[in-house]
């Protein structure tokens, strides 16, 4: 498989605690968070990965080269944010295949992408959201399911709050889906690809329950380095 991993935010939220650093190289007990990312989705039969990057992206390609475990990675730098969409659809020229992953790089998702992969080829789609269900959405935003694992309803950060789904930040999806978005510069794939698209064709959910964590702001950077330091 191959796979995008979207690490050039500029982490804004986390500079009170990790300032020297992109927030994918932020550590965690000991290594930084995109190695662990990376460690994770090995042993999955991942053989390309394209690092969208930004911000600091000299510190992240001289840390992980282009090589990293077997798996070879490529670099999409943005000379200017452009948002996750924009992130996406760069990255895309660097990839070789129709179909790709993509991974938020501040997310640790432990799902089994071999499942993930299987579920999307079974469905009649172009685009399957990987989502966790939460007991409080209100944070993240709710994404609302038919009968069928299709996606009917895609609110972010809403104010809606109690149990339900969210946005997990993995995708798998067919390329065309970006190359036929005409807009141009920054956008966001949430708010402009995935949002209006429920409602014109077919997109299907990946409901995990796997352990999940943003570590966008600085309480769950540090929940993480507690609990993973701990073990």
């Amino acid at each position: 498989m191959e796979a995008i991993i979207l690490a050039g935010g500029l982490g804004t939220r986390l500079r009170s605690v990790v300032s020297d650093v992109p927030k994918p190289l932020a550590p965690v007990a000991g290594r930084p968070f995109l190695q662990w990312l990376l460690d994770y989705m090995q042993p999955y039969g991942f053989g390309h990965i394209v690092l969208s990057t930004g911000y600091m992206h000299e510190k992240i390609a001289d840390h992980f080269g282009d090589n990293y475990r077997g798996m070879r990675l490529s670099y999409a730098v943005e000379d200017k944010p452009l948002g996750t969409g924009g992130g996406i659809r760069n990255a895309l020229n660097h990839c070789e295949g129709d179909e790709v992953v993509v991974v938020n790089g501040d997310t640790f998702f432990a799902i089994d992408y071999s499942l993930l992969e299987a579920f999307f080829h079974r469905q009649p789609t172009r685009l399957a959201v990987v989502l966790r269900q939460v007991a409080d959405t209100g944070r993240y935003g709710r994404v609302t399911l038919d009968c069928c694992d299709r996606i009917s309803a895609f609110a972010e950060k809403d104010g809606s709050h109690g149990p339900g789904n969210i946005n997990g930040g993995i995708y798998m999806l067919h390329r065309s889906l970006l190359e036929e978005y005409s807009g141009n510069g920054a956008f966001s794939f949430e708010h402009d690809i995935i949002a209006p698209r429920v409602a014109q064709e077919p997109v299907y959910a990946y409901v995990a329950t796997d352990f999940f964590i943003d570590i966008g702001i600085p309480e769950d950077y540090q929940r993480l380095d507690r609990l993973w330091s701990e073990k």
